[in-house]
């Protein structure tokens, strides 16, 4: 008998919505977490992390902003924060950020910037960003330092409370806003990480949602009909984004023993 994810992947390439037979849940066990969370003690330092660019292809384009605040955890206490442009010649996003190329060329000590981007780094524990896939993807590159620090996304990685009403992958701004943070600006990278810094200094729970985010996540495909489709949708998976023609989202074991339909870890066939 074919497996399931086999009729998903043969329904999706003939453009068929994929339908197949609810199996009973299997009971998943937790994985062991980081050096942090298997010992149930959260990072003491987050160093929060924001980067503007001139586009979104790290192999063409350039980081022209970097904000940093490094974030003390028991206290909810901003310990110090930075803001810095890198020079560019052009910057097609500037519709987006607002940052004019030759503003970015003006006189300034960006490389002292950088040394202090790399003393912060060193403080911290774990790096935290706001789609942290597209920051990370930058450092290493031109001017800004490798990075070995365990990275969480504030977008994906965290499970923000049901009482705050956000929809799966909340925008900074919606998120900003969900615990009371006024929202002025946006597309700035120390303003998204202030917004960052504000909703964590409202978390009574913050230790808990850090090492649940630090949790190692799983691609997992929902073994959802195409009636039920909805149930997917709204415990945030995405479809054909990664895996083409199926439901699919990163998530912990502990998440996925929660949902209130069936999932498979994503094989490549």
């Amino acid at each position: 008998m074919p497996d399931q994810l086999d009729i998903l992947f043969d329904s999706a390439a003939q453009g068929q919505p994929a339908k197949f037979d609810h199996v009973a849940q299997k009971s998943l066990d937790h994985i062991p977490l980081d050096q942090y969370s298997s010992e149930g003690k959260c990072p003491e330092k987050l160093l929060i992390l924001d980067t503007e660019t001139t586009g979104l292809d790290p192999d063409v384009d350039n980081v022209i902003e970097v904000g940093a605040i490094l974030f003390h955890v028991s206290s909810r206490a901003v310990l110090t924060q930075q803001s810095f442009l890198l020079p560019t010649e052009t910057n097609s996003a500037e519709t987006i950020n607002k940052i004019p190329a030759e503003v970015t060329r003006l006189s300034k000590s960006w490389e002292k910037g950088i040394e202090y981007l790399m003393v912060l780094l060193d403080e911290a524990d774990v790096l935290v960003a706001h789609n942290a896939s597209f920051d990370r993807q930058w450092f290493g590159k031109e001017q800004l330092p490798p990075v070995s620090k365990p990275w969480i996304c504030s977008m994906d990685d965290f499970t923000w409370p049901e009482s705050r009403n956000l929809r799966p992958r909340p925008s900074v701004r919606d998120l900003a806003l969900a615990y009371g943070v006024p929202v002025w600006s946006a597309h700035r990278a120390l303003t998204d990480c202030i917004y960052l810094a504000e909703v964590f200094s409202r978390c009574i729970d913050l230790e808990i949602l850090i090492l649940h985010a630090l949790e190692p996540r799983t691609l997992m495909i929902a073994k959802v009909s195409y009636e039920e489709r909805h149930l997917a949708k709204k415990a945030g998976f995405r479809w054909n984004d990664p895996v083409l023609g199926a439901w699919s989202k990163r998530m912990t074991f502990r998440e996925a023993s929660s949902l209130d339909f069936p999932v498979k870890s994503f094989e490549k066939p």
